[in-house]
């Protein structure tokens, strides 16, 4: 329900040390092997000796130089939540030899159909990982979760919900994504019980955050502060289920860090840019003036019509 946040500048005092890291350089240029029959130098009286044993050997693939590749301030907000699982799940992928695995949460707000901000926002995630892939091979596997507990929450219409996820997906596969829903997570762990609820009360910051996104996006039953501790005590659950079925990936969001406590508990999170660096406003929601659209009416077709 959280919406945006532009972030300014971000940890400049961290910044200096990213810097001093550095990018990875490029393997030396391709030798040519000795032909049968090359002649010996008159000199030394010696075979020649093939260049090929020039060659150098490839350069070990590290965690460190993996998370360097994405982790700049090209695509992150602020610094990640730890790094060091987040090296860790790494490694742990490199000794696979498996892309490195990445999860968000994909949101859904008045629009129906795919719009410019959602391809914007997947060529965006399909920059991130091809950084990934040009410093390990097998690159980065990167999973959408759809909020379709969300969208039900906030009173979006079913056919615009599936419509709009459908259409979504179909641009993520077409990168190489790969996607579900999050109610089917909470379904199929059964071990996260619907009452299965953190008793502490709910940080009182982090309602007020949520009740601010809820005014704006929030069409249930009910005020929109109680439609905010709904969705609190909903990503309480969720976030389990996301453990559960992902228990060693990444987790991406374009939200900032005050909304940490809503993501899952034991995975590293990676706070991203949505569009492009300066921006984290969620695509879904844009543009901030579109007209829901719901099972009567779909307004997407008149309002790009409009933009153009």
């Amino acid at each position: 329900m959280p919406d945006h946040d532009v972030l300014s500048a971000g940890d400049r005092v961290l910044l200096a040390q990213e810097r001093s890291l550095g990018d990875a350089g490029a393997d030396g240029g391709h030798c040519r092997r000795a032909r049968d029959g090359d002649i010996a130098a008159p000199s030394s009286g010696r075979p020649f000796e093939s260049r090929s044993s020039a060659i150098p050997a490839p350069k070990k693939v590290t965690p460190e130089k993996v998370l360097q590749s994405f982790n700049t301030w090209h695509f992150k907000r602020e610094q990640p939540a730890d790094p060091h699982l987040m090296l860790q799940i790494i490694s742990e992928a490199i000794g696979r030899r498996e892309p490195v695995p990445f999860v968000l949460y994909w949101g859904k707000g008045p629009r129906c159909t795919l719009g410019e901000p959602d391809t914007e926002c997947l060529d965006f995630l399909a920059a991130l990982a091809d950084r990934v892939r040009d410093a390990y091979e097998p690159g980065a596997a990167i999973k959408l979760i759809f909020t379709d507990t969300h969208a039900e929450l906030n009173g979006h219409a079913q056919q615009s919900i599936r419509k709009y996820f459908a259409e979504v997906e179909a641009g993520a596969r077409q990168r190489g994504f790969d996607a579900c829903r999050l109610g089917q997570l909470i379904r199929a762990s059964e071990a996260v019980a619907a009452n299965d609820l953190d008793d502490e009360d709910v940080p009182q910051d982090t309602l007020q955050r949520l009740s601010a996104g809820a005014r704006k996006w929030y069409h249930g039953a009910g005020t929109a502060e109680q439609g905010a501790l709904i969705y609190y005590r909903m990503n309480m659950v969720e976030r389990r289920a996301v453990e559960i079925a992902f228990p060693r990936s990444i987790f991406v969001t374009f939200n900032g860090s005050k909304f940490r406590g809503l993501f899952p508990k034991h995975l590293p999170i990676f706070f991203m840019y949505s569009l492009r660096r300066g921006v984290s406003v969620k695509p879904w929601f844009l543009p901030v003036d579109a007209t829901p659209c719901d099972d009567s009416a779909c307004h997407c077709v008149a309002h790009w019509s409009r933009a153009s």
